[in-house]
């Protein structure tokens, strides 16, 4: 088997900076692979609380130039149309393409629904879902062009359904809803985006624990980072065999996550009734299906055309 490398690609991490982090593992996997990589990171979020220290992009990006890797550092946010594209401008300028996006950059905030602040809720959607749409639209029209393109995702375990974590679950969610759209948007341009559902201890879960809690113990000793990164690699890479997918890389366990569909029953003519009295074969998950991507070419479907201009449907 040949070495996977990524010489002469250019890869963007966003949220890189912290050490130890996700972000900054898969940078220094991708630029010890031959990628010519943007570390992003803000650095310091004043609105969140109890991380340990600071992030550096810069520090980061210094890793990589120490180890005879090519990398520039960028501290622009996620969060906003205008960081995103400056975000991308800035890998264009120093590299000239963009070919690989890891949205990486995220918060979490564990806290009852009915206790989590407003702020928080939104917080998490403005970052971890918003600023995963802003940076892959901003670096969608190179890749269209180039005809080429990787997006790497990363989602969480959570969006399967964890207590106390409404909004950071809710904005995972969404993640994972965009790659597959994305995925099957792409697919026509040689783009191809799937996501990641990592673990690892990193600042982030050091921010969300006290310093006792046998969980935090456990991912010290368990969890480094760095074993979630081959998974974002393989798929960022470009003999990546899949699109539209979810891969679960947690301590050194690789599996696929995906939304299944039961057999049910097809009956037009169904009661609330008749549903009752077949509950058991809509559940039943045996002869379930894998739910494959809904590619469409929305000129065969008669919808109506998008005039972005004035931002109505024709």
């Amino acid at each position: 088997m040949s070495d996977y490398r990524f010489d002469g690609r250019t890869a963007i991490v966003t949220g890189a900076g912290g050490n130890p982090s996700l972000g900054r593992a898969h940078a220094l996997l991708l630029a010890s692979r031959g990628a010519k990589v943007l570390v992003n990171d803000i650095g310091v979020d004043p609105e969140q609380r109890h991380y340990p220290g600071a992030a550096s992009a810069e520090a980061v990006a210094a890793e990589i130039r120490a180890a005879g890797g090519k990398a520039i550092a960028n501290t622009a946010s996620v969060a906003t149309p205008e960081g995103a594209e400056a975000i991308v401008q800035a890998a264009l300028d120093a590299f000239g393409a963009v070919d690989i996006l890891v949205n990486n950059a995220g918060i979490s905030i564990g806290a009852p629904f009915d206790a989590i602040s407003p702020r928080d809720i939104q917080r998490h959607i403005d970052i971890n879902l918003m600023g995963s749409i802003w940076c892959s639209r901003a670096a969608w029209p190179h890749m269209k062009a180039a005809g080429y393109g990787r997006i790497v995702n990363i989602t969480s375990a959570s969006m399967t359904g964890f207590a106390d974590q409404v909004a950071y679950a809710a904005s995972k969610g969404g993640v994972w809803s965009l790659t597959r759209a994305l995925a099957a948007e792409g697919a026509a341009h040689g783009i191809k985006v799937n996501a990641v559902s990592p673990a690892g201890y990193t600042r982030l879960v050091i921010s969300t624990m006290e310093d006792d809690s046998p969980l935090l113990a456990h991912a010290k000793q368990s969890l480094p980072p760095q074993l979630s990164s081959p998974a974002v690699a393989f798929l960022a890479h470009q003999d990546c065999p899949v699109n539209g997918e979810c891969i679960d890389s947690v301590g050194g366990e690789v599996q696929r996550c995906y939304i299944g569909r039961t057999t049910g029953f097809n009956e037009r003519d169904h009661t609330i009734e008749t549903i009752a009295a077949r509950w058991a074969g809509v559940m039943d998950t045996e002869g379930a299906v894998v739910v494959g991507l809904a590619a469409m070419d929305t000129s065969d479907w008669g919808l109506r055309a998008y005039d972005g201009a004035d931002a109505s449907w024709n």
